[in-house]
């Protein structure tokens, strides 16, 4: 009874369906609720298009400011100056969406303080969890802006040696001659020694006994080093002279300019030369 007599007041006339009929004729026919939605579409279009075209600004004036001939004529390694690039171009992707989602939010009168404040909690939370990864980040981000290693530069940091094969913002990938693969947190690089920024130094040194010709040998030494000719050594090679002095034996030293990283290579080319110079001279003495 007290349900019929709820309908009743509800409905005078009985009839529901014409009743919800009549509140949705009377809501389309209310102009000023359609004042208000169009306001609120026309507002969240302007707030998508001017975030569209902020973005495309900004990402016309940091390719403009990385141009390859503009960091040509400030000196600043091109490798460098792209990837600082590319991380400004996602810091103001990020940083543009996160305010229009803000913005539009706020258009469908949503309390955005809760949810500001909520969101600095949870990454106060996640902060505290997770200060490893921060840290990696954190590292990662400044290996990059640095510029103090790039993919295929020969480093060493701690225990490991090799060829860098790829730096991300949360670990590096380091392989070494033998094939091996480290993958390095970037938290965890403290200190490291790059080889293939400048030029690096061969240096041989060679044993021989007091009874050989000082003068002989250097000689034959100087003449095969002037005729070195590889593409890894900058410079002719140079013969520093007595090094050491033992017993029954003194040490030649050699010094050779080569390319980065290249030492080794260079080291075992004038070992190998200077070997064969003495073979032959040792057979035309004997013959």
């Amino acid at each position: 009874m007290r349900a019929l007599i709820a309908i009743e007041q509800t409905a005078p006339d009985g009839n529901l369906w014409d009743h919800f009929v009549d509140r949705m004729w009377n809501m389309i026919r209310d102009t000023e609720m359609w004042t208000s939605a169009s306001m609120v579409l026309l507002r969240i279009f302007l707030i998508i298009i001017l975030s569209r075209l902020a973005l495309i600004t900004l990402n016309r004036i940091i390719d403009h400011a990385t141009n390859e001939k503009k960091s040509k004529r400030l000196k600043l390694r091109t490798r460098r100056v792209q990837t600082v690039g590319r991380l400004l171009k996602n810091t103001a992707s990020y940083t543009l969406n996160f305010i229009a989602i803000l913005l539009i939010l706020g258009e469908f009168h949503i309390q955005l303080a809760p949810l500001l404040a909520g969101a600095g909690v949870l990454g106060l939370a996640i902060g505290f969890g997770a200060q490893s990864l921060v840290k990696d980040v954190i590292t990662g981000f400044f290996i990059i802006l640095e510029d103090q290693f790039a993919v295929g530069d020969v480093v060493q940091t701690g225990a490991f040696k090799g060829t860098v094969e790829m730096i991300g913002l949360r670990a590096t990938r380091i392989r070494n001659w033998t094939g091996e693969i480290h993958i390095i947190p970037n938290g965890l690089i403290n200190e490291v020694t790059n080889f293939s920024v400048n030029q690096s130094l061969a240096v041989v040194d060679i044993t021989i006994a007091y009874e050989d010709s000082v003068e002989t040998l250097e000689n034959t030494i100087r003449t095969v080093l002037t005729k070195l000719n590889d593409k890894n050594i900058t410079k002719t090679p140079e013969l520093l002279g007595i090094q050491a002095l033992a017993l029954n034996q003194m040490t030649l030293r050699i010094t050779a300019q080569c390319k980065p990283n290249s030492a080794s290579e260079v080291t075992r080319l004038i070992n190998t030369e200077l070997r064969k110079a003495f073979d032959a001279k040792r057979t035309e003495v004997t013959s």
